[in-house]
């Protein structure tokens, strides 16, 4: 169930207004002319006059020390337990699309294990013709497919309903990654079994479960199941991570994370939802007054600039700012960008890096001349559907205040003077 925003759109007059006022400006950089004396660039520096590295000093690549703060982060008061936590994604320092899987976001119920590809069993039982149990070299034998799509934590943002809470792009926003994933359908494994022969299949769920200890169980629709869900064993080309789910996870593209069930051991057909604890007393939304919806399963739309914002805040000063983000939906692909720097004021489109695909990262931009003074940044997606990234004013209008999950709000960033960002909320 998705909430109603379809309506608000942003109006022509507020574009053309926000085009003026935006101006050309200049696209160039500010440099140093030729003649200056830097150091630099006109005497020879200690990197040219010795040989590097030799290709067998790092048997698996790792980042340059340089870049060494461009990694996973915790919360303090909300991952005093890194057994069943999370960590968040550094969305304000990579650029593209692609999470490369080191420094992708990570959720466990009961820590990450370690399963051997010889040791790995996925059983296909329930409602079928026969039931089945696949090894994992079973599963590299069947017809594999890849597809780019991105894994939200429904928790995503959450802290941030009763307001401004935690200061980084990375804290509000990163519970994201967006990775190449290499598998088998779903759908291919389960007619395998001889699902098909099993009868009429309207009404009819999944129920997929972990092999860690939590045995982290979810009941997914039969549509859904047949339609684009994969059992996935690589990411951006290579072996899942241990934290990723090693060696065989499930993909479910655009619905929420917890559904993306690692270490996958077992698919049951039923002819009902389980009603595990995943799916009712978690996972849900509790409304104003008290009551709480389930199945709310696809990530709605939602953008957040992640540069300038407070852990990438402005350091070179006015002129030339490119103001960059990211932009998703679990709905279908992103179609257009809106960016204000004047909290809602004005809107100018934002350019898209590539065309926005389905359940997929969007990269946009927006090139601006800064002068220095203060801005309210904000982004707004819309998707192929009509849907618009709604307010958070409007989201409560709907939801209240009791909400922890799938809150895809917009988010302001309150740029200063100096160049220096803060969460904040504007009204």
């Amino acid at each position: 169930m998705a909430d109603d925003f379809s309506d608000k759109k942003p109006s022509r007059r507020q574009f053309l207004a926000g085009a003026a006022a935006l101006g050309a400006g200049s696209t160039a950089a500010s440099s140093l002319s030729a003649s200056d004396d830097d150091p630099l660039i006109t005497e020879v520096q200690e990197w040219a006059q010795i040989t590097g590295d030799g290709v067998d000093a790092t048997p698996y690549g790792l980042p340059i020390e340089f870049e060494k703060d461009v990694v996973r982060r915790n919360v303090g008061w909300l991952t005093a337990d890194t057994i069943s936590s999370i960590n968040f994604s550094p969305i304000h320092a990579l650029d593209g699309t692609i999470t490369p899987q080191g420094c992708a976001f990570e959720r466990h119920h009961s820590g990450a294990i370690e399963l051997r590809k010889e040791d790995y069993r996925l059983m296909i039982n329930g409602l079928v013709d026969q039931e089945l149990v696949f090894t994992y070299e079973d599963l590299e034998r069947f017809p594999r497919e890849q597809h780019v799509y991105f894994c939200e934590c429904a928790a995503n943002t959450g802290m941030e309903w009763a307001g401004a809470q935690l200061n980084g792009v990375q804290f509000t926003h990163g519970m994201i990654h967006n990775m190449e994933y290499t598998g088998v359908p779903l759908r291919t494994l389960l007619n395998e079994a001889g699902l098909n022969a099993a009868g009429d299949l309207k009404g009819k769920w999944i129920f997929v479960e972990g092999a860690d200890a939590s045995s982290n169980g979810r009941s997914i629709p039969m549509e859904k199941a047949l339609d684009d869900v994969l059992v996935a064993f690589k990411a951006n080309g290579e072996a899942l991570r241990k934290e990723h789910g090693y060696p065989a996870r499930l993909v479910v593209p655009g619905w929420e994370g917890n559904m993306w069930v690692k270490w996958l051991r077992r698919v049951e057909v039923l002819d009902k939802p389980v009603e595990s604890r995943e799916e009712t007393s978690k996972y849900t939304d509790t409304l104003a007054d008290g009551m709480s919806r389930k199945w709310t399963w696809a990530m709605d739309a939602k953008s957040v600039v992640t540069s300038p914002s407070p852990q990438s805040p402005i350091s070179h000063g006015k002129g030339p700012l490119v103001i960059s983000g990211l932009a998703w939906s679990g709905r279908g692909a992103i179609t257009r960008v809106d960016v204000t720097i004047d909290g809602g004021e004005n809107w100018y489109e934002a350019r898209l890096a590539q065309p926005g695909t389905k359940m997929a990262l969007t990269r946009f931009y927006l090139d601006i001349e800064w002068d220095g003074e203060e801005m309210f940044l904000q982004s707004r997606a819309h998707d192929e559907t009509g849907y618009v990234q709604p307010t958070k004013e409007e989201l409560r209008e709907v939801r209240g205040l009791n909400s922890i999950y799938h809150n895809n709000c917009i988010q302001t960033w309150w740029i200063k003077s100096n160049g220096e960002a803060e969460n904040v909320e504007i009204s």
